[in-house]
């Protein structure tokens, strides 16, 4: 054996990577929220059984089925409105059980929750509903006398800016269009900068372009956020769908891209073929 071979060869033993090429990614997302065998039982009646699922950092998740599947009472354990029979939600590496908390600590620790009807502060400005939904600002008060930091203020225009109601920031939020009730409520979690944010039937009696610019929204939140859509709308559900969860009796029945969704004779059968 000559004396070069019995030469520490480590460093030269490490492939050569080929100019030009792409090194394939190899490492997934970090997940943020898990939901483990989660079931609900009212009267006897199983609204979840076993539901398991979990969400990526960033993800834009779809959560689909027909009226009774669950994906309601999903929502309202995750944030702490309904208590589970069994299972568990768990955020952020694992360390805190959501299912032990109250609703006002969840949406503390980063869960927002959006529902179908906006609620906002109807006889308050745009920038005032902002104001109001800051995290730590404590009353009415305190939100809209106290003097704001320039952080604050610039989160607030930031805000304003992403839900394309800047132009409207001393508008009353009751002369809102729908549409911009909406875009409005987003933008009120979106002050309290949510980790995960959960949005119901957004589009429900919006006009076309109202639609198209919440598509457009919830595209460009996610990345920064994990956001999950429960929506009716099959159109506005391809717009933004990335991975589809579909429900059906309390279980998922399906989970995966929106094509191999709308392929699935199972979805069809039940959902889709309506």
């Amino acid at each position: 054996m000559s004396a070069h071979a019995v030469t520490d060869t480590k460093e030269d033993d490490r492939p050569t990577p080929l100019i030009g090429v792409p090194v394939p990614e190899t490492t997934s997302k970090p997940l943020v929220l898990w939901v483990e065998d989660l079931s609900v039982s009212f009267d006897g009646f199983k609204a979840l059984n076993g539901v398991s699922l979990e969400l990526e950092q960033g993800e834009l998740r779809c959560l689909i089925g027909p009226n009774g599947a669950g994906k309601t009472t999903l929502m309202d354990v995750i944030t702490g409105k309904t208590r589970p029979t069994t299972g568990g939600v768990f955020l952020d590496r694992r360390e805190v059980e959501l299912t032990k908390l109250s609703e006002c600590r969840i949406a503390e620790l980063g869960v927002g929750r959006k529902f179908q009807r906006p609620t906002v502060f109807q006889g308050h400005t745009v920038y005032e509903n902002c104001e109001l939904a800051l995290r730590g600002r404590k009353g009415v008060w305190s939100a809209l006398f106290t003097r704001r930091s320039a952080a604050e203020r610039a989160r607030i225009e930031e805000v304003l800016e992403i839900i394309g109601l800047a132009g409207q920031a001393t508008r009353q939020a009751g002369l809102l269009s729908h549409g911009q009730k909406q875009w409005l409520e987003i933008g009120m979690l979106l002050a309290q900068d949510p980790k995960v944010l959960l949005v119901d039937e957004p589009v429900a009696g919006m006009t076309h372009a109202e639609m198209e610019r919440t598509s457009e929204l919830l595209r460009g939140l996610a990345g920064k956020h994990t956001i999950v859509v429960v929506e009716h709308d099959m159109e506005f559900v391809r717009s933004i769908a990335r991975r589809v969860t579909v429900l059906h009796e309390g279980r998922v029945l399906a989970d995966g891209p929106m094509a191999q969704i709308q392929a699935d004779p199972r979805v069809v059968e039940v959902y889709l073929g309506e």
